[in-house]
């Protein structure tokens, strides 16, 4: 029997996953946050877009960065142009932050990460987790857009 999902459905399921405030955390973003090098003590306070595609990569047998920066994704996977993402298991990884901002060269810098959920002539959609401190559906400029990769589950059945 051959079962495939893809990472957008099964984030998607995840959709409204949100932190908790105070001295609690979500014990989904700290597990993810435990599959990084991200240091202890983990907490959903802390930017967890990438950390949150941790574990659904890990379940699902995708590569993934093993870190918590959103641009270690930028190293992971197949590069794509964004006229080629699909729905399923291509990510998007984003500038954050005033500019100037470096390019796709600079992995230790601000970021954001999230699943390709579409677009337009101008935007692109991601879900994705830390968005208004919970996993949604956002839409960033295409301008920020650093890369797009595509992840392909490792052999074995």
């Amino acid at each position: 029997m051959n079962i495939c999902t893809s990472l957008y459905a099964v984030v998607l399921r995840l959709l409204g996953l949100h932190e908790i405030p105070g001295k609690e955390h979500h014990p989904f973003i700290i597990w993810c946050f435990s599959l990084t090098t991200f240091p202890k003590p983990y907490s959903d306070e802390d930017s967890w877009c990438s950390a949150l595609l941790q574990g659904p990569c890990y379940l699902l047998g995708l590569p993934r960065s093993g870190s918590a920066a959103a641009r270690s994704w930028l190293l992971v996977g197949d590069p794509i142009d964004i006229s080629s993402a699909e729905i399923g298991n291509d990510i998007v990884i984003l500038k954050r932050g005033p500019d100037p901002q470096p390019g796709p060269d600079v992995i230790k810098a601000p970021g954001h990460v999230g699943i390709y959920a579409g677009q337009d002539a101008q935007c692109v959609k991601l879900l994705a987790g830390n968005q208004h401190n919970q996993v949604s559906i956002a839409t960033f400029p295409k301008s920020s857009i650093l890369g797009v990769r595509r992840l392909t589950a490792k052999g074995g059945s």
